[in-house]
Order: structure tokens, then sequence, then C-alpha cells
């Protein structure tokens, strides 16, 4: 999965942006910009960006205590990730980012349904309840931890 442009090669990386929940819930689309501008700056070419989910963070990051998660999948050259990781450390918008490879990814890797999208699902079903829907969300998290190693 890579792209040559100009005998540069632009892999594929995984990117995951934290975002303060209350500045995303006022400004989405401004978050979404600020994201892009960072990934353009850089010469990324995005190939997705979505919500990936809202979480009670571990820590106060910035005097915050919840936190947006967008996950993003982009080309870039390998060099100028420590720009964007530069530019996310000075932006006011983004207070944490994680960027990994993901040339192992297969497009069905790229497009699966984040923990948010799936909320919205559960909601848009008939008879469901704020309560069950949460619920299920919560059992979910549970499952996908115990399925990675770590127990609560």
């Amino acid at each position: 999965m890579e792209t040559v442009t100009q005998n540069v090669t632009k892999k594929l990386y995984e990117g995951m942006f934290l975002v303060d929940s209350a500045l995303a819930t006022a400004d989405w689309d401004g978050i979404l910009a600020a994201i892009r501008t960072v990934l353009e700056r850089a010469g990324a070419d995005l190939v997705s960006m979505k919500k990936w989910d809202e979480r009670k963070l571990a820590y106060t990051i910035r005097s915050k205590t919840r936190g947006t998660y967008i996950l993003t999948y982009f080309r870039a050259e390998g060099p100028r990730i420590s720009q964007i990781e530069r530019d996310v450390r000075l932006s006011e918008k983004i207070m944490r980012a994680l960027i990994l490879r993901a040339d192992h990814l297969t497009q069905d890797d790229l497009n699966k349904e984040t923990p948010a999208i799936k909320v919205e699902k559960e909601k848009d079903k008939p008879g469901a309840t704020e309560e069950a829907v949460q619920k299920e969300g919560q059992q979910e998290q549970q499952e996908n931890r115990m399925s990675e190693g770590v127990a609560e």
C-alpha cells in the first residue's frame, strides 16, 4: 500500500487525534479543519477521517477530563511525520496524537465501523432506549479490552 510520486514513497499511516469533547461538540467542522490543515502542511494525502469515540480520560490533559478521538488514515513520507507531531504539539485544538504505520491494513480494516458509528446505528434502531444503547456500548468496550489482554 505505497504511493510513489516523483521518486518519493508515501506510506500509509493511522493517526488517532485527541481533542477536547466540549470543543468538538461546539465546533466539529473547525476541529476537522485543524487536523486536515496539520496533515496538508506535511504534504500528507488524507484517505479517511472519522470520529472514533468520546471517552473519559485516564488523567487530565490541559485541565480536561473528557476527550473525543478522531481516527484518520493518510499517506505521507516517513520524514514528514515529525512535522505532523510538531504541529500537533503547537495546536490549541488538538491535545494529543498517536501516529502509526498502517501498511499492513487492508481496505476492509480502513472501512471498519468505529464505536461512535456503532452507537449511532443502535440509536436508529426502532425501540432502542438510550440506556440499552449505552449498556451495549460498555459491554462491547469491556469485551474489546479483554480480547486485547487488558483487564479492568
